[in-house]
């Protein structure tokens, strides 16, 4: 047994009242230290209607990849890196994007400038902009964003009890001082600059951990103050900063806000859900059942910490259910490329949707129901997707099926059998699959690695084409007719290797059919041979596609099965035979 010399196996009482079919102890770790959120903060009692609800259109979706994103990088974007993340951002569909922090250093001001400048940004896309509750960076934000059709200025500041008392040393009146007064300059400013269409966005950061009724009071009071209505709305953000509970709490914050906002045709109510509790996409789902329109987050889930909501997951969850997510992710690769060179950081394997393994089984049971899917799929031409294990189907994503299944140590003969049959068009009997399964079982239990398709092919034409064109017994010379009476007449020159070295000898013998001919001259050079079973198919369309038999014989008291390929169908057929022969030998 391995020793982990830094962890400590929990040695504490089992609970009284766990059953008998639990025996986890009590642990070291020091759990009391923290509290739930139930007594952090008020969670307000609601009606519950959200449960009940559906999700039947896309919110308007929200990239912060440019400014939250962009700051939780160890190498912010440059603008090179920017723009081509901005121009991917429009050219997949999204309508407002939040392109930067512009007070908060010289690059995001300037790539504002850039855009602006460039006139870089399309007639129906709204950029945002974000800016702290301070005059000197409002102005300077105000500044940025000069000569732009139509913009959105993102005001924001920490209301949360912890932060109000440890971060900004004010009480709940201060504070709402100081965002009323952030708010007054940022009206002032919005009419000074009457060629830029301005709405206002604000954001309670930490809402999940401010008392509720001090989030309505100063939403309520922004609503008022900036003159909301519903053709010049405002947008209310309510981030799960860090995320404190279940996604079901969040869920009951946000309809709680839902219902008793102020004005609430002239509010657009947004989200923006954080992953501290690896639960940002259930919480922002439930927050849209909740009542949210809006949704910001990260391509990928980049962020700082474990992330914001990820917007790829997200949109294509709707997509899984049949809902149009209202972006484009036809070509997921070119996106995580995008994306990965943009943020420097790779997007995993696993990662839902886009993740290089996401659509890849290796289990044998996974692969023999995927494999019978799709050959379902295909011969019912169904409208519909309905293909075991797989949510979408790739190529909406622009993904092809070769990679769906892969073969290692764990997969089976369905998922071995759908590769040859994918990539070589052979379409193994199915009583012939366990027997070319234990081949592969132990050429990657010794390599311990995968199989590809191209291995596998290898692999089968070792294991049973090759014996049938060299081998102990081949076949120097043949030929096939039908006698006057009709029966079928195989004559043939077979060289047979022996101790004593190679015997070559005619034979000929007459049956029902090519075959049976065949078997009767095996048998006079005395090789005893007996078809069990026998199919044949061509590989592909077409009249030059190969044709491929297998033939299960008995030989000598053993069955085994050959396969062989060749353009003439007869021949395939022959070949086959004489491979069963030779493996048996």
């Amino acid at each position: 047994m391995h020793s982990f010399p830094t962890l400590r196996t929990p040695r504490g009482p089992v609970p009284a009242d766990s059953p008998a079919w639990n025996p986890q102890r009590a642990g070291d770790m020091p759990s009391h230290r923290y509290r739930s959120a139930f007594e952090r903060v008020n969670i307000p009692a609601v009606d519950r209607r959200w449960p009940d609800t559906r999700i039947e259109k896309a919110p308007l979706w929200v990239p912060v990849d440019l400014r939250d994103g962009n700051q939780a990088l160890a190498e912010p974007m440059d603008t090179p890196r920017k723009r081509r993340m901005f121009d991917l951002l429009v050219t997949m569909g999204f309508k407002e994007i939040e392109i930067g922090y512009p007070s908060a250093s010289r690059t995001d001001f300037d790539f504002v400038r850039h855009l602006v400048e460039g006139e870089a940004v399309p007639d129906d896309v709204t950029p945002v902009v974000f800016t702290p509750a301070k005059p000197d960076l409002i102005a300077r934000t105000f500044e940025s964003v000069a000569g732009m059709d139509r913009a959105v200025v993102h005001l924001y500041i920490p209301t949360a009890p912890v932060w109000r008392d440890v971060v900004l040393g004010r009480d709940r009146a201060q504070v709402w001082a100081t965002v009323r007064e952030a708010a007054e300059l940022m009206d002032r400013l919005a009419g000074g600059h009457p060629a830029t269409e301005v709405r206002f966005e604000f954001s309670p950061e930490v809402f999940v951990l401010t008392e509720p009724d001090f989030v309505l009071e100063i939403c309520n009071g922004l609503t008022a103050l900036w003159d909301a209505s519903p053709d010049r709305p405002v947008i209310h953000n309510l981030p799960a900063t860090v995320e404190i509970a279940t996604p079901n709490v969040y869920a009951d914050q946000i309809e709680y806000m839902h219902r008793a906002l102020d004005r609430r045709e002239s509010v657009i109510l947004s989200v923006h859900p954080h992953n501290d509790r690896g639960t940002g996409v259930a919480c922002a789902e439930l927050a849209v059942l909740a009542g949210a329109q809006r949704v910001e987050g990260c391509l990928f889930g980049n962020g700082e910490r474990t992330g914001n909501v990820d917007l790829v997951n997200l949109a294509l969850n709707l997509h899984a259910q049949g809902v149009d997510p209202m972006v484009d992710f036809s070509d997921i690769d070119e996106i995580r490329r995008t994306v990965e060179h943009c943020n420097r950081l790779a997007v995993p394997p696993r990662h839902p949707y886009a993740g290089d393994l996401v659509y890849t089984a290796f289990s044998g049971t996974h692969q023999d129901a995927i494999s019978k899917g799709f050959a379902h799929h295909e011969r019912t031409a169904s409208p519909t997707w309905d293909v075991p294990y797989l949510p979408i189907d790739p190529a909406d994503v622009g993904r092809g099926y070769e990679a769906v299944i892969r073969v290692n140590s764990q997969s089976g003969k369905g998922g071995i059998a759908h590769l040859l049959h994918s990539s070589h068009g052979v379409d193994l009997p199915a009583r012939m699959r366990p027997d070319f399964s234990r081949t592969v079982q132990r050429s990657t239990d010794d390599s311990g690695l995968e199989a590809t398709g191209k291995d596998l092919w290898e692999l089968f034409t070792a294991t049973y084409l090759a014996p049938g064109q060299d081998g102990p017994v081949t076949l120097e010379t043949w030929t096939a007719d039908v006698t006057a009476d009709g029966e079928h007449r195989f004559v043939c020159a077979l060289r047979t290797e022996g101790s004593g070295g190679d015997v070559t000898g005619d034979y000929e013998g007459t049956g029902n059919g090519p075959l049976s001919a065949f078997v009767r001259a095996l048998a006079g050079a005395g090789h005893e041979v007996e078809i069990l079973d026998f199919t044949q198919h061509a590989t592909t369309g077409g009249q030059d596609s190969a044709a491929m038999a297998y033939a299960e014989c008995r030989v000598g008291g053993r069955t085994v099965w050959g396969a062989g390929r060749d353009t003439s169908g007869l021949t395939a057929s022959v070949l086959a035979v004489l491979s069963a022969v030779n493996r048996a030998g």
